[in-house]
C-alpha cells in the first residue's frame, strides 16, 4: 500500500464533499490533526474508518487502499477501446479509397417494356455493390391475387447462371404483382461476382408468380446498364 496516494485519495474524498478536516476527523471519531496526518501519507485509518468511508462515500475500498478509482480506470479502457475502433475504421476507409479506386458506377433500369425499376451499381474486378428498388409493372391489368411470388436477381456470364438475390411474398399471402413488387428491394453488398457488366444482358430479374390454382407466370426482366458510366 502506498500511503501517500492512500492520503490524497482520502483528501479529494473529504474536499469532494466540501467537509473540513475537523468535521471529517469528528465524523469518525479523530482530531483533525489525525485527518492531517491521513492526508499527508503520515498515516493510515485503520480497517474499520477504512470500511465506514467506503460505506459513507459509496467507494470501493479496494479503491481506497490503492489511492484511485476503478470509475477512471474503466473509462480509460473505453476511451483507449474507442481510439482503437476508430483507428480501425480509419485504416478501413483509408484502404478502401486506396484499393477501390477502380470502381465503376452504372445506373440500372430496364429494358423491357413491361416494367419500370430503378437501380445503381458499383463494381470492379473483384466486387460489386447492387442496389435496386423502384420495381412498377406496367403491363395492364393484372388484378389476379397470388399465393406464391418470387423475384429473384440473376447474372449470366458466358451462359453461366447465378442467382445473387431473391425476395418472396412470405411475409404477405394473397398478393397482387403490383403490390408485391412495391415491397422488393435488392441491397448487395460485396457480390464477388465476374466483374464483366458490359452488356444489357449480364443481369436480369426473374418474377415467378402462381396462383391459386397452381397456374404460373414467369417475366424475365433484362437490366440495361446506362453507357454514361464514370470511374470514380
Amino acid at each position: 500500500m502506498n500511503q501517500d496516494k492512500i492520503g490524497q485519495f482520502i483528501k479529494t474524498l473529504r474536499k469532494k464533499n466540501n467537509l473540513t478536516q475537523a468535521v471529517f476527523g469528528e465524523k469518525y471519531g479523530v482530531t483533525y490533526q489525525a485527518v492531517s496526518k491521513w492526508e499527508n501519507g503520515k498515516n493510515i485509518p485503520d480497517v474499520a474508518l477504512l470500511k465506514q468511508m467506503s460505506q459513507d462515500f459509496n467507494v470501493n475500498i479496494e479503491d481506497i487502499l490503492e489511492g484511485k478509482s476503478s470509475k477512471k480506470r474503466k473509462n480509460k479502457i473505453v476511451i483507449v477501446l474507442l481510439i482503437i475502433v476508430l483507428l480501425i475504421f480509419i485504416t478501413f476507409i483509408f484502404w478502401l479509397f486506396v484499393h477501390d479506386d477502380d470502381f465503376e458506377f452504372k445506373t440500372l433500369s430496364a429494358s423491357c417494356d413491361h416494367f419500370t425499376i430503378s437501380g445503381s451499381m458499383a463494381y470492379n474486378t473483384n466486387k460489386s455493390s447492387i442496389y435496386i428498388s423502384n420495381i412498377n409493372y406496367c403491363g395492364g391489368d393484372d388484378d389476379t391475387v397470388y399465393e406464391n411470388i418470387e423475384c429473384s436477381l440473376y447474372e449470366n456470364n458466358n451462359d453461366t447462371i447465378t442467382k445473387i438475390s431473391s425476395c418472396d411474398n412470405a411475409d404477405k399471402q394473397n398478393i397482387n404483382l403490383e403490390d408485391f413488387l412495391q415491397s422488393v428491394q435488392f441491397n448487395i453488398n460485396n457480390y464477388a461476382g465476374s466483374g464483366k457488366y458490359n452488356s444489357d444482358d449480364s443481369l436480369y430479374l426473374e418474377i415467378e408468380a402462381e396462383d391459386k390454382e397452381g397456374k404460373v407466370t414467369s417475366y424475365k426482366v433484362p437490366l440495361s446498364l446506362d453507357d454514361n458510366s464514370t470511374s470514380s
